[in-house]
């Protein structure tokens, strides 16, 4: 069963972040579609239905440190969008399995891509929020240049369920690094999750990384954070290779 809680990390934290902003946008999609995109060693992750799924995910990441350093000045603070399913390997350990993560800041662009293997680019951004909505836009500065734009409109009551959890409350990533998958876990406070309103969408990153027909239709699932939340402080691990 997926937990809202986060179990210990594996040993010490190297990297601490906020997220903060967030609304995760969710489709249903067949097994079958994500599974060639997934790292050796891993599967798709499906709910109680048997369905995977994909999300597009944007959110503000701040006070990015590389432990036990203090934040990067200048360099801690941008917006990521990124394009993700979610795998399961041999151990059971659960993840995220990133497609596409675009982010504002070239420096930790290019960090993440060589430390981690994440397939990073290089985006440029803006965020507007009003009293009860938030927006998204952002362009990417290479090779077709897709778009996105995201409005939506989060609510007020708090959303604990067991489709919640198992989309947001993933724990770490797979990746395929250097030769081999690896496993990195995160942990942070549970999140606070309210439903949201999906007021327009105009994406081309799903489809840049794979997902061509998603955004013609309504998303299955729509979550926020709470307009004004100040974030939850997220740690990850170093990697581990898979068995």
């Amino acid at each position: 069963m997926m937990t809202a809680i986060a179990p210990p990390l594996p040993g010490r934290a190297v990297i601490r972040q906020r997220w903060s902003d967030i609304v995760f946008v969710h489709w249903r999609v067949d097994p079958a579609v994500v599974a060639p995109m997934l790292p050796a060693g891993t599967r798709p992750d499906v709910d109680e239905h048997g369905d995977a799924w994909v999300g597009l995910i944007p959110f503000v990441l701040s006070e990015h440190a590389f432990l036990p350093l203090p934040p990067v000045p200048g360099l801690g603070t941008f917006i990521e969008i990124n394009v993700r399913t979610y795998s399961v390997d041999a151990a059971g350990n659960r993840g995220v399995v990133f497609r596409s993560l675009d982010a504002e800041q070239l420096p930790s662009v290019l960090a993440a891509r060589a430390l981690f293997g994440l397939p990073y680019q290089w985006l440029r951004a803006e965020r507007r929020v009003d009293d009860t909505t938030i927006e998204y836009r952002g362009r990417r500065h290479t090779g077709s240049r897709p778009s996105t734009r995201i409005h939506a409109r989060p609510g007020t009551a708090p959303v604990d369920t067991a489709l919640s959890r198992f989309l947001t409350a993933r724990w770490g990533f797979h990746e395929h690094h250097l030769g081999r998958t690896i496993h990195a876990r995160n942990t942070h406070a549970p999140w606070p999750l309210v439903e949201a309103e999906l007021l327009h969408l105009d994406d081309e990153l799903l489809a840049a990384a794979g997902f061509a027909d998603l955004a013609a239709r309504a998303p299955d699932s729509v979550l926020a954070m709470p307009l004004g939340h100040p974030g939850v402080v997220t740690e990850f691990a170093r990697p581990r290779g898979l068995r």
